[in-house]
This record gives C-alpha cells, structure tokens and sequence, in this order.
C-alpha cells in the first residue's frame, strides 16, 4: 500500500524487499555520542584532579620516581602517534599497517601498565594511601589506569574484527572512535602527570 509521500519506485522496492533506511545520520550521531561521552569524562577526571590541589595544595613527595614517570609519559605519546596512524591506514585501506600500528600501541599500553604496576608497588611503601598525598596519587592513578585498561580491550577487539576483515576506507568509525578515546586517555595522563609529579 502507497502513501501520497511515497514514489511510485519506493514503493516497489518497498514490495520486494528492497527499500533500506537512510542511516547517513550515523556516523554523526557515533561522533556527537563519543564527544558527548568524552566530556563528561572530562568533568570526572577535574573532580579528581580538583580533590589533589584542594587537599594536599603542592605537596610532592621526594619518593617520587621521576625517571619513571617521564619514561612513562614518553610510551603514552607514542602510543597516541600510533594509534592515529593505525586509523590513517585504515582509512586508506592499507590493512598490514593499520594491523601493525594497532599491535604497536597495544604493546605500548601494556608497557605504560607495567610500568604503573612498578610505580604504585613503590608508592605503597613511600606514601600509601592513608597519606593526605597518597589518597590523591592512589585515586589519580587508579582512576586513569582502569580507562587504559578499557582502552587496551577496544583496541584487542579493533584488531580482532580488524584481522576478520572488518573495517576499510568506507567504513572505518568503530577504529576512530577507539582511537579518539585512547587519545582522551593519553592527553588525561599529560595532565595527571605534571599534577602529581612536577608541582
């Protein structure tokens, strides 16, 4: 059955089966959905980040290993370089290279978590989180690592889906939208760095 708004070749597509619905509109709303969703990560990482300057001003300890923490920050950066580079090959549909820039910055964030790992084993003894400054780093810390961690599982099932095949030059969002929110985890610790480490 017809409608006045129907054209007379709409409605045979619509009989046999054929008539699809515009879904032009979604990778607009995935993008608004995943900045919409980065904001209000936003706000919850300034919380924390207000919670250290409101309660220990800037007090740093001597302990802290700075070494490490810049080594760190280093693995992040390159990390974010990689995974953009992953989503620029997608996008130009050079498969190998998008696989290897995304096993690349996978390892990179292991790298930073084992090096996290070592840092709050050493932190336990130095300043735990009884200390007004260890609730600070131990919130911070945990805080960022637990979004590295769910970062690190996007990027395995990018990879997976990405190795069966999925993804190409006309279909590439569900790369960048992972990649976008790894950069969100990187420029997190940026911030979280100098806040806990240099003041």
């Amino acid at each position: 059955m017809t409608t006045l708004d129907t054209t007379p070749e709409e409605a045979t597509a619509e009989s046999h089966g054929e008539y699809h619905q515009d879904m032009s509109f979604q990778p607009k709303a995935n993008r608004i959905g995943l900045w919409l969703f980065i904001v209000s990560e936003t706000f919850l990482f300034g919380a924390f980040l207000s919670a250290r300057w409101f309660s220990t001003g800037t007090l740093k300890p001597e302990e802290l290993n700075q070494a490490l923490a810049l080594l760190l920050t280093i693995v992040l950066l390159v990390s974010s370089i990689s995974a953009y580079l992953a989503e620029t090959s997608i996008k130009y549909d050079h498969r190998r290279n998008f696989v290897l820039f995304i096993v690349f910055t996978i390892v990179m964030g292991l790298i930073f978590m084992g090096g996290v790992t070592i840092e709050i084993k050493e932190a336990l003894h130095a300043y735990p989180p009884e200390t007004p400054y260890g609730t600070s780093y131990f919130m911070l810390i945990g805080l960022h690592a637990f979004h590295v961690i769910t970062g690190l599982l996007a990027l395995t099932m990018v990879l997976i889906l990405g190795l069966k095949g999925h993804y190409g030059s006309k279909q590439y969002w569900g790369v960048e939208g992972v990649v976008k929110y790894w950069h969100f985890v990187d420029l997190a610790w940026v911030i979280i760095y100098p806040t806990l480490y240099l003041f």
